[in-house]
């Protein structure tokens, strides 16, 4: 292999844009390291082979590869579903080239961009800001309805003092301990008081100690699978803010599968590394992703793109506080909490940056 072929080489594995050749069989006979990403394999284990049936499940898209081969026209194909893996699909625009060299066989170049993350990269974007802005607006209704509840609850007490008939103070018992709910309320939609404590933590001891913790509240019922990724380093967080967020997404989805009867209830506990990832409109070299998943009934449709609201709960008895707070707090670590939901899955992602972060900006948020 001659310099400039080593220098191509180079190039193509480092460009973003999926890559893939395939010869006049439909056998793959490159893949960039983009296109190992976005098709979820290795080079080493499809090289040679040919493309699987599943990958362009269109007769029509099948058609047009063969096609490209004998007449020799490129095409482009937008939006297009390909099935990446067994009941995976990835959204991307797609365009095939035919490459003829004198004295070699036909092959075909396909070069892949991804959408999902395009996509996926919008939403996260409209969901910060959609957050940054509901908490500004939260936390000003909270501070104006703390502030006459002090003087209630004191003139409350005052009255109680001057009652001429000891039995009247029932009354006014009432008013103290519902201006203490309310406190109660606003502050915990202030959400928490204090910046995070960053350290070194191991998530997966996190995960444990709320397993353990839940074990305990629902002794049986609900199995709490894992599966983690044993070789993660540890992330920069707090601790305990990180436990509380754990907490509250597994213990949701324990309450969901409970309240539904669902048979064969599960939440599956997950840990992944994610590279070179996007949250928002920062990029990041290493996310730790950790995923909450059960097999209840899901959230509403209409209520999915609200969840993470205040006062926004798909439960008749949840008070909508603990989601938005655990966005929130997530929220300070740089990191964000997705969701996905269908009947018999819902899914929540919590996505943090595993590099040393700003704190300076957490704290200040």
């Amino acid at each position: 292999m001659n310099s400039e072929t080593v220098l191509q080489k180079r190039l193509l594995d480092h460009l973003r844009t999926a890559v893939m050749m395939l010869d006049a069989d439909l056998r793959v006979r490159y893949l960039n390291p983009a296109a190992e990403m976005l098709l979820s394999t290795s080079a080493a284990r499809v090289l040679g082979q040919p493309l699987p049936d599943y990958f362009f499940d269109d007769e029509d898209a099948r058609g047009a590869l063969k096609q490209c081969i004998e007449e020799g026209h490129p095409f482009t194909r937008r939006e297009a579903r390909l099935n990446v893996a067994p009941g995976q699909q990835a959204m991307v625009d797609y365009s095939v080239s035919p490459i003829h060299e004198p004295g070699q066989p036909m092959a075909l170049l396909i070069e892949m961009q991804s959408l999902d993350r395009l996509l996926r990269i919008t939403r996260e974007e409209g969901l910060i800001h959609a957050h940054q802005a509901t908490r500004a607006l939260v936390r000003g209704v909270a501070h104006e309805i703390k502030n006459p509840l002090g003087g209630i609850r004191g003139a409350a007490q005052l009255l109680e003092r001057a009652l001429p008939d000891p039995e009247l103070a029932e009354y006014t018992r009432v008013i103290i301990d519902e201006a203490d709910r309310l406190r109660s309320v606003a502050d915990r939609m202030l959400g928490p008081r204090k910046p995070p404590a960053f350290a070194p933590v191991n998530v997966h001891e996190c995960l444990e100690h709320v397993r353990q913790l839940l074990l305990a509240e629902y002794p049986r019922g609900v199995a709490l699978v894992r599966d983690y990724d044993v070789s993660l380093p540890d992330v920069t967080a707090d601790r305990d803010q990180l436990i509380q967020v754990l907490l509250n997404l597994m213990r949701n989805a324990m309450q969901a599968l409970l309240e539904a009867g669902t048979e064969n209830a599960r939440v599956v506990m997950r840990t992944r590394v994610l590279r070179q990832f996007t949250i928002g409109a920062q990029r990041h070299r290493l996310v730790l992703r950790v995923d909450i998943e059960d097999n209840g009934p899901g959230i509403p449709e209409d209520l999915q793109e609200t969840i993470f609201y205040p006062m926004v709960s798909g439960r008749a008895n949840g008070s909508g506080l603990g989601l938005s707070i655990a966005q929130s707090i997530i929220s300070q670590h740089q990191g964000l909490i997705e969701c996905e939901s269908v009947p018999g899955r819902t899914l929540f992602s919590l996505l943090l940056p595993m590099e040393p972060l700003d704190t300076t900006e957490s704290n200040g948020s």
